[in-house]
């Protein structure tokens, strides 16, 4: 069974003015231009009078070698998103505004393929392999680990407030 633990979760809130589509369009595409893999495991949309309340969760995947795999859940809440018109640069243009909430959470895999855990001494092989051979390299993919999402964390929030100031 492979190695998953939970490295790093960071989280983005922000209440006003954005327009989601293309956040969600900037989010999918930093994560596709970083090599990541993207699966949508959940769209949720309610309608509540002229508000929607949405959920979304992705999980991004990115394989660093045979041994080590990263892995991101992100859910996204968005309260009370409606539709308004602002205008930017003396133009009209639609937006929405509403409350988001991003949770990321940064994990490592080792053994993504649990080729070390056939057997029983394939296990302890791997844990003193863990230990004593590569420690510093888990190390270095930890930091690594937590430097693209707090990355992605840095951009999503420079988006959102980017487009606050916009209005």
């Amino acid at each position: 069974m492979a190695d998953k633990r939970v490295i790093i979760k960071e989280g983005v809130e922000h209440s006003g003015i954005f327009k989601f589509s293309d956040f969600y369009e900037f989010a999918f595409r930093w994560l596709k231009e970083e090599d990541f893999g993207v699966i949508e495991e959940k769209y949720k949309e309610k309608v509540n009078g002229n508000a929607r309340d949405i959920v979304v969760e992705w999980r991004a995947d990115k394989p660093i070698s045979d041994y080590f795999k990263f892995e991101m859940p992100i859910k996204m809440e968005i309260q009370g998103l409606v539709d308004v018109e602002v205008e930017i640069d003396d133009k009209k243009k639609k937006m929405n505004k509403g409350a988001i909430k991003v949770e990321l959470k940064g994990v490592m895999i080792q053994d993504p393929e649990s080729k070390w855990s056939s057997s029983p001494i394939y296990q302890f092989m791997r844990d003193r392999y863990n230990k004593y051979v590569i420690n510093k390299r888990i190390d270095e993919q930890e930091t690594k680990l937590k430097d693209y999402l707090r990355d992605f964390k840095e951009e999503l929030k420079a988006f959102l407030e980017l487009q606050g100031r916009r209005k």
